[in-house]
């Protein structure tokens, strides 16, 4: 297990390192959160946009329509929201720019580097949801959630 998360933390390194995460995209501030998988951004020419992070999902953290309260919901909305307070983000696309509620589909980038998507997976904040055709990390998601399962990160710390 120590060997294996050796290993995960070298290849998301060397993928940092390698520049392969650093898009010359504009850096943005977050305006308003939804939960811990879809937030606002403000762009410079004050233009805002809605954004869901690709390849994961989180706990619903409010009531909505159909959609019910989950476990664990509002600590991902709460976590996501301490964690971005205060930082930019630099998006990225896969394949698809938009979901079919018109959101923009985004990994998502910290200014230090940090890949935020696949943090709150390796942090049990959130869970793999692979929709084709933006499957560029789902191998890495999928790791990073079992990891997280077997140290009982996150969600994964009651079950």
């Amino acid at each position: 297990m120590y060997i294996k998360s050796i290993c995960l933390f070298f290849t998301c390194f060397f993928l940092v390192a390698s520049g392969l995460f650093s898009e010359k995209g504009e850096l943005l501030e977050i305006s308003k959160f939804v939960d811990g998988d879809t937030f606002w951004v403000r762009h410079s020419d004050g233009r805002e946009e809605k954004i869901r992070l690709i390849g994961i999902d989180t706990p619903e953290s409010r009531n909505t329509g159909r959609t019910k309260i989950e476990h664990f919901g509002k600590e991902a909305a709460d976590y996501v929201k301490c964690f971005l307070s205060g930082k930019k983000v630099r998006l990225v696309a896969d394949v698809q720019l938009y979901d079919r509620y018109k959101r923009t589909l985004a990994y998502v980038y910290l200014e230090d580097g940090t890949f935020l998507n696949a943090h709150l997976v390796s942090e049990g904040y959130a869970t793999v949801a692979t929709f084709p055709p933006n499957v560029k990390y789902a191998d890495l998601f999928l790791q990073l959630e079992r990891e997280a399962r077997r140290n009982k990160k996150g969600l994964w710390a009651s079950h």
